[in-house]
């Protein structure tokens, strides 16, 4: 399985797992019937309102085309990186080298998306993506661009008995505020909750533990459950 490799500020390695081709086809069939489904009110809105000729024309043009058109563009830019298909499927658009892309990047993978979805019924991009082995179409590979499953791979995640690391440097001191038995009830917890991935109680209990020791990060909240624990355990370890 192609992954992503992300090397945060916080001296932390995040590994995202490329999103799979059935992912993306499914995530734009979702997509081509949302759009399908707003031509059809706009159509079903001219009918009812008996608009014909020029002025019906017209209609359909500015209200049902131009969301059909820019409806990529406009869903990845304010929807960091992700239409309303890629958000059902938990994928999104990430630059390869983590940082979220540019309203520029945005706009480039539009443009080439006439080449990779326009002909052959989305053959090209088909052919792109599972031959670069990144998940990348033409527009990916012009922006620098990917898409990725929204959550991040967690290596050997919230795992107990972790041992001290020789010249570990710890990311969060703030970690040792915490108790043993809070260490022991935020292991257990988060393991239950990776496991069934429950991601609304994997936050939770990052809030929890951010609340506690003060801690600010952007970190997504499996991989700073994980270093704070990490960060725990070398910290007692050391003391």
């Amino acid at each position: 399985m192609a992954t992503v490799r992300v090397h945060t500020a916080q001296n932390v390695s995040l590994e995202y797992e490329v999103a799979s081709l059935g992912d993306r086809i499914v995530a734009a069939i979702l997509d081509n019937l949302i759009l399908g489904a707003w031509l059809l009110a706009c159509g079903m809105m001219m009918a009812a309102m008996e608009m014909k000729g020029s002025t019906s024309t017209v209609f359909l043009g500015v209200l049902g085309g131009v969301p059909f058109v820019f409806y990529h563009l406009i869903c990845e830019v304010f929807f960091n990186g992700q239409s309303l298909g890629k958000r059902a499927r938990d994928i999104r658009v990430m630059r390869l080298d983590g940082t979220a892309p540019s309203v520029g990047d945005y706009l480039l993978r539009w443009l080439l998306r006439i080449i990779d979805t326009g002909i052959m019924g989305g053959l090209v991009a088909i052919i792109t993506i599972a031959a670069n082995g990144r998940g990348q179409r033409l527009g990916d590979l012009a922006a620098g661009t990917t898409v990725v499953k929204v959550r991040p791979q967690a290596t050997s995640p919230l795992a107990p008995g972790l041992s001290p690391i020789a010249g570990y440097q710890p990311v969060f001191p703030q970690a040792a505020l915490l108790a043993d038995h809070d260490v022991a009830l935020i292991r257990q917890l988060a393991q239950q909750a990776s496991a069934r991935g429950n991601y609304e109680v994997l936050n939770e209990i990052a809030n929890k533990v951010k609340e506690i020791t003060g801690i600010r990060t952007d970190l997504p909240d499996g991989p700073f459950l994980q270093t704070v624990l990490r960060d725990h355990a070398h910290l007692a370890a050391t003391a």
